[in-house]
């Protein structure tokens, strides 16, 4: 079974990018001829009409780009606010960008411990016994998880990813204004609590190294941080740094910098606002052409980071 690590530096390397793309969508703010569409061919499901919005307009977006980029990170919570027709658009989203040879990345940050964690990986990473038949339900690439619980939450995480080739991000040093108030605290021995799960991380996945040396177990670390992110790099050289925080939360192509190796692998950086919601701020395309103006978009993303790394 190949390595998460291998399959992402494999299309990073033929797509000459490290762009993830967030598939973050708001309602409000999809094009109103895509709205106005799935109203009318659902007047009397307004949920189900929200459903076929998103995923109209994820398909828009995902046929723009796929052929620049590496992967997407769908946001469950923007999905789940629709409970189960937002749900399946998630499901559907998720199908449709590995359709189009797109490694997925779940932002769903789950943990939990024992049985309950493992309901969580199968879920979403691996396949669930429906009588008899092992099923993949949402079958993402890679899936966001937090850390606080420790070993016991981080486990069967790692197993779903040894048996179905697929990766996970730990959260470590997220890119939020308030992070600071628990991932900074310092500890008896000077060092930070984002530091000393950086040395978790990095041993959590010391034994699920690929042929590039590189781990299925990966760390979040923002863009909005990069005094903190070059410590990281440091403490964890083996691990994927998935990095929000560019573009609308104030993050540039130096501030990322630092999340990279020598190599100019290690770490993807996504990008969700800026680049979904291009067009809102183009004086080029209208919303009937948000699809072109997300191209330019990350084109321009892309043309901005290899100022700073070699891919």
């Amino acid at each position: 079974m190949k390595n998460f690590a291998d399959k992402l530096i494999e299309q990073i390397q033929s797509k000459k990018s490290v762009i993830c793309v967030g598939l973050d969508p708001r309602l409000s703010k999809i094009p109103s001829f895509i709205q106005e569409a799935a109203l009318k061919e659902n007047p009397n499901n307004k949920l189900k009409a929200a459903a076929e919005a998103i995923i109209e307009f994820n398909k828009g977006i995902i046929d723009a780009v796929h052929d620049l980029i590496p992967c997407v990170k769908p946001q469950v919570a923007f999905y789940e606010l629709f409970g189960e027709e937002g749900m399946r658009a998630y499901r559907e989203t998720i199908k449709y960008a590995k359709s189009k040879n797109l490694l997925v990345i779940a932002d769903v940050k789950r943990n939990d411990i024992g049985s309950t964690a493992e309901a969580y990986a199968r879920a979403f990473l691996g396949k669930t016994d429906v009588f008899g038949e092992l099923m993949a339900i949402f079958d993402a690439d890679a899936i966001t998880v937090t850390p606080y619980l420790g070993w016991d939450g981080i486990k069967p995480f790692v197993e779903e990813c040894k048996k179905y080739g697929k990766g996970i991000f730990v959260l470590v040093k997220t890119s939020n204004p308030s992070s600071g108030d628990l991932q900074d605290l310092k500890m008896e021995d000077k060092n930070s609590v984002y530091e000393i799960i950086g040395n978790f991380v990095e041993s959590w996945g010391a034994d699920e190294l690929g042929k590039n040396g590189y781990s299925s177990i990966g760390a979040v670390v923002g863009a909005t941080y990069p005094d903190q992110a070059e410590k990281l790099r440091k403490i964890m050289p083996n691990s994927f740094f998935l990095v929000p925080g560019y573009g609308a939360q104030g993050g540039g192509a130096q501030d990322v910098k630092p999340c990279f190796n020598e190599d100019g692998l290690g770490a993807v950086v996504n990008s969700s606002r800026g680049i979904i919601f291009a067009y809102e701020k183009s004086d080029k395309y209208d919303e009937g052409d948000y699809g072109k103006a997300t191209r330019a978009a990350t084109l321009a993303m892309n043309e901005d980071l290899g100022s700073v790394v070699e891919f």
